[in-house]
């Protein structure tokens, strides 16, 4: 975890469930619409196939510090499509600073 003022940077793999990848591609398009507002920036989004167990998205993020972070994640329009998240995720993304 950062200190405040302290950048941090996020590396996240997602894999989408079977047959949903158009669907996982369309709800990162409008979760990370979000990232900006929270003083965050988008470094790379890398869009695969997923096959042989890969990643569907890898992307890094930078964040100014955690509180960014922390106000990313508790976004009210990022959480209202938790259900849409759980639907097309299909595993816990793996995310690491």
């Amino acid at each position: 975890m950062s200190e405040h003022g302290t950048p941090v940077h996020l590396c996240c793999l997602l894999r989408a469930r079977p047959g949903l990848e158009e669907e996982l591609t369309a709800y990162e398009d409008e979760v990370l619409a979000l990232v900006p507002e929270h003083g965050g920036e988008l470094l790379s989004r890398v869009v695969g196939d997923g096959a042989d167990g890969h990643p569907h998205e890898v992307q890094v993020y930078r964040f100014p510090d955690q509180a960014a972070i922390d106000g990313y994640i508790a976004d009210p329009r990022r959480l209202a499509m938790t259900e849409e998240r759980d639907r097309v995720v299909g595993r816990a993304p793996s995310c690491s600073p």
